[in-house]
């Protein structure tokens, strides 16, 4: 019997199926090379560091065709100056800090970099067409189903005596950097729940969202999109992420204002039609329609407010804003915001060179955070051998970039935002379903950038890839 082996014009969208399917891994264990302190490890790295070779081989013998798209550009006088902004780092050359050198941190915000932008890239050339949406969307769902069943293996092991936590923790252990959460918060495949649910808000919610609002259904499966979409919100809620609720919650608002006001205006129609006819089961009915919902939502107030580290949104003391932001737990990410903007102030046109934030954080620290965060308190410990972070993505560019990097890479978003806008023109159902999606994970992705300043995340470049690939393909088309 003969085998049969991926032919070499298969092979990239195995390989970009294999990089989609293993998105929710963002700490894989086995990377050679990388230190403990490298939490960033996204196991897709490794279907992509074949894939991108075998595209631009199979391009230069002529096999395929590859995008070229005008997010290129600008990407690419972004990255020229903060190579540019990382030499003016250079001749001011930081002392060392707790064993890191300013080259060392240099190197590695470069890497990360190009990391960020290989996924970028790879999405834009593996979607030209709506065929290409349906099999990326469709292995991102197959990704989004073992997270989901991870997450319940992790519900059964802290809610049931069915599993032992030790137990799944050496199983968990097995590829990622992480032990299971003590305070039986879900991760799923993810680092921690901040990430899971970041994953959750940015690349998974917007396809799910926008398939259910806009009726374009990926499978035969009519219910597959709507069930993955409950499921997706339960494990959002149990992942007690603050900020991880508060984007995916807003952006649906939001959606729903800007996409479904038709949708909304049938409902209310149908639902006031019910009261005018007056019919009991027809009252009944939307009664207990409205209980339902009123239910629910007390029900996942309920559940958040178990937990005190959710609680304290509203249940606080504070007689200023920095009293309220020490209060919910945020001081130290708050302060290292202010401490990196501190080195903005003083390069604010260059910056300080990408990596090079973290060597004037502690000098710039304000005072209310010295004296009220206990965090911080245990950083400025000599003992400690933590390099701090600015825990912001714009806080970063702009320490790191100065303003002009800053305005190239905000050129870069609303070039994103443009190019998936002008799908909406060619007024077919799977271009409306990209767009929605595509707007979705645009909004979700400048909020999340407040919580997070890791490039190397693959949440913030894979969807506009793919919508920016879509969009230069069909503008391509109309030109000819």
């Amino acid at each position: 019997m003969k085998r049969s082996f991926p032919s070499l014009e298969n092979l990239p969208r195995l390989l970009w199926g294999l990089a989609l399917l293993t998105l929710p891994v963002t700490s894989f264990r086995w990377f050679p090379g990388l230190g403990e302190s490298t939490l960033v490890r996204p196991m897709s790295l490794y279907p992509l560091a074949v894939l991108l070779p075998l595209l631009l081989i199979q391009a230069w013998r002529k096999k395929i065709q590859l995008t070229w798209a005008g997010a290129f550009v600008i990407l690419g006088i972004f990255t020229l100056f903060t190579f540019f902004s990382t030499g003016v780092g250079a001749l001011i050359n930081p002392v060392p800090m707790r064993g890191q050198t300013y080259d060392g941190r240099v190197l590695r915000a470069l890497v990360t970099l190009v990391i960020g932008i290989a996924f970028f890239v790879s999405a834009v050339w593996m979607n030209k067409d709506e065929a290409d949406l349906r099999f990326t969307v469709k292995w991102l769902f197959a990704g989004l189903c073992l997270d989901l069943a991870w997450s319940g293996l992790q519900a059964v092991t802290f809610y049931t005596p069915l599993l032992n936590k030790e137990m799944v923790t050496h199983w968990q252990l097995a590829f990622s950097m992480r032990e299971l959460v003590r305070t039986n918060r879900i991760s799923g495949l993810a680092y921690e729940p901040a990430w899971l649910a970041g994953q959750i808000a940015t690349t998974f919610f917007p396809f799910l969202f926008a398939a259910v609002l806009t009726k374009y259904r990926l499978t035969r499966l009519s219910w597959l999109e709507p069930a993955l979409l409950v499921l997706s919100t339960l494990v959002l809620l149990a992942t007690y992420s603050r900020g991880g609720l508060l984007i995916a919650v807003g952006t649906s608002g939001l959606m729903m204002l800007l996409f479904g006001r038709d949708v909304l205006r049938s409902m209310w129609t149908w639902f006031i039609r019910g009261f005018k006819e007056r019919r009991f089961t027809a009252l009944i009915f939307r009664l207990s329609i409205v209980i339902t919902l009123v239910g629910v939502i007390a029900g996942a107030f309920v559940f958040l407010s178990q937990k005190n580290y959710f609680r304290r949104l509203w249940e606080f003391n504070a007689d200023t804003l920095s009293d309220y932001i020490v209060n919910i737990n945020a001081g130290a990410r708050g302060a290292y915001s202010v401490g990196a903007l501190g080195a903005f102030e003083e390069y604010p046109l260059t910056g300080v060179g990408l990596g090079g934030s973290g060597f004037y954080i502690y000098q710039n620290l304000p005072d209310w955070a010295l004296t009220t965060v206990p965090e911080i308190a245990k950083q400025l410990n000599p003992e400690n051998r933590l390099y701090p972070n600015p825990k912001n993505l714009y806080v970063r560019l702009l320490a790191e970039t100065g303003l002009i990097g800053f305005v190239f890479f905000i050129a870069f978003i609303f070039n994103v935002l443009g190019e998936t806008l002008s799908l909406l023109k060619l007024n077919v159902p799977w271009a409306r379903f990209a767009a929605v999606a595509g707007v979705f994970a645009w909004v979700a992705i400048a909020l999340y950038n407040l919580t997070q300043d890791s490039l190397t995340t693959p949440n913030i470049w894979i969807v506009p890839g793919i919508l920016v690939g879509l969009s230069t393909i069909q503008s391509n088309k109309e030109a000819q």
